[in-house]
């Protein structure tokens, strides 16, 4: 097996050589994952009595707000080709982040020197960015714990030995190399991070949880005549070791991957042209989640440049169309016990029978438009801000069984799963359809591979004609870019008929 030390996307991130300290590490934090808990003073060694001082520090020029984020963050990572553990990754990253907000004026500094001169000069940078109003006194911080976890977790990935881990792949790796002769090529790549979050802010909180995250993923490359195909499959969320033993196991992902790469060797071209369309349960939630719940991200619409901006309490989609976004789903990859803000999420209502009901607020934005927080300030980690970000996006699920929704179309398109798209803020989209199939006379007939999807997302939305009953989540692997943070995110939907939508292929 050969070790190496994953790449860090920053700079200013510290890394640790594997070795005895790393495990001292996994030792005392590992001991408070089950509950959730975190002392945050053992940890960053950094006493709450200083870091109000760095709060008070941050205002001293001037602003509304002063925050603190700590982060400590462990990766691990492990890919199997070519019938061989090609390398494994193990890294560490920890540091603070500063915020003082003014207004409409946010000044931020971060460092990975948690020495109290730095984080002294990164507060002081921070404030001087943010300067405008008068100093003021602010509350001392007192600890807020958390009364619920989302995502309890019995046997931790990182207490388990890299031996076990690595039989997980190759179990999945196995399988697929050995589903079909076709399948010439397979990748399998497990990740895991857990990452223990800290926030203190001027308004006297002081919040901390733990967050463990794990995803195993497997490539599959088939090959017919000259011609090649890949299928994807994957699983996960915040969940430990139980969750390939008793939900999904290596085999069963690996088994979905082999099997869509081998459908698609047979994939006929797309039609084109305008069609009924029907989007499959689960993996047509990216559209969802792309095509409306980044326009019902506040500060798009705080600075209305989302075509939703001034759409509040108006009809926005047919009335079978009802949109949530919940942080809150138990072992989901998109929840968390708190958002990097510290507040406490909640299940968000964005359309109900049509109607736009809410946004998705961080405290900026929330502050800005006078309207309530929702727990949707995200940010990638310590070196970033918070925006409004999504978490697990979902269409909920109608009256109407799968199979009658098929039965409706006479000729028609069958969207089964995406590569993934663009979208405007005007909410034009288009959208790339790895998989699906041909509807003719309400049947499922001939596989379909990589077709298109245009449209705008109120005019599909207002054409949504059937809602299934069948409602299901798309992998549990999936990671939302925005202002060039990604996060963890994961979206769903029903079955879901849409009168007409233009499809792109070849006549």
């Amino acid at each position: 097996m050969k070790t190496q030390q994953t790449p860090c996307r920053m700079t200013s991130f510290l890394l640790f050589p594997v070795g005895t300290s790393l495990k001292i590490c996994y030792i005392i934090f590992m001991e408070k994952i089950t509950t959730n808990t975190l002392n945050f003073e053992d940890h960053f060694q950094l006493p709450s009595s200083k870091l109000y001082g760095i709060l008070k520090k941050g205002l001293s020029k001037g602003g509304d707000f002063s925050e603190i984020f700590l982060e400590y963050r462990i990766n691990h990572s492990i890919n199997m080709e070519e019938n061989i553990i090609k390398d494994t990754g193990e890294s560490i990253a920890q540091g603070l982040g500063i915020r003082v907000i003014c207004g409409e004026k946010t000044g931020y500094g971060f460092t990975n020197d948690l020495s109290f001169k730095k984080i002294k000069d990164t507060a002081i940078t921070a404030g001087s960015l943010a300067a405008g109003s008068p100093p003021k006194n602010i509350p001392v911080p007192r600890s807020s714990p958390l009364n619920h976890n989302f995502y309890p977790v019995k046997r931790p990935l990182h207490n388990e030995s890299w031996k076990e881990k690595i039989a997980l792949v190759k179990r999945a790796y196995q399988k697929a190399r050995n589903f079909h002769p076709q399948i010439k090529k397979v990748k399998v790549t497990l990740g895991h991070m857990t990452q223990y979050i800290t926030v203190m802010n001027s308004e006297g909180l002081i919040r901390s949880e733990v967050r463990p995250l794990t995803s195993l993923r497997c490539v599959a490359i088939a090959e017919k005549n000259e011609k090649r195909q890949a299928g994807f499959s994957g699983g996960g969320g915040r969940v430990g070791r139980e969750y390939f033993q008793n939900q999904l196991t290596p085999e069963d992902i690996a088994g979905e991957a082999a099997q869509e790469a081998l459908l698609l060797l047979e994939g006929l071209n797309p039609p084109a042209g305008e069609m009924p369309v029907i989007l499959g349960p689960g993996h047509s939630g990216v559209l969802i989640h792309e095509a409306v719940g980044h326009l019902l991200e506040a500060d798009f619409n705080r600075k209305k440049t989302s075509i939703f901006w001034n759409k509040m309490d108006q009809k926005v989609g047919n009335e079978q169309v009802t949109i949530y976004d919940d942080p809150t789903l138990p072992h989901f990859r998109g929840s968390y016990n708190m958002d990097d803000e510290g507040t406490l999420p909640q299940k968000t209502l964005l359309i109900h029978q049509g109607k736009l009901t809410g946004w998705l607020q961080d405290k900026l934005s929330a502050r800005l438009m006078n309207q309530p927080l929702t727990g949707h300030g995200r940010r990638q980690d310590y070196t970033c801000i918070p925006i409004p970000r999504m978490s697990n996006t979902y269409l909920g699920p109608g009256n109407y069984s799968p199979e009658d929704i098929i039965k409706s179309v006479s000729k028609g398109f069958y969207a089964q799963k995406f590569q993934g798209g663009q979208v405007e803020d005007s909410g034009k989209f288009t959208f790339s359809v790895n998989s699906g199939y041909l509807i003719e006379n309400g049947r499922l007939t001939a596989p379909i591979k990589q077709a298109t999807l245009i449209g705008s997302n109120i005019d599909i939305l207002k054409k949504v004609e059937m809602v299934g009953n069948d409602l299901k989540f798309s992998y549990q692997t999936g990671t939302c870019g925005k202002e060039g943070q990604e996060i963890p995110v994961t979206d769903g939907c029903p079955t879901l008929k849409i009168a007409r939508m233009t499809v792109g292929g070849r006549k």
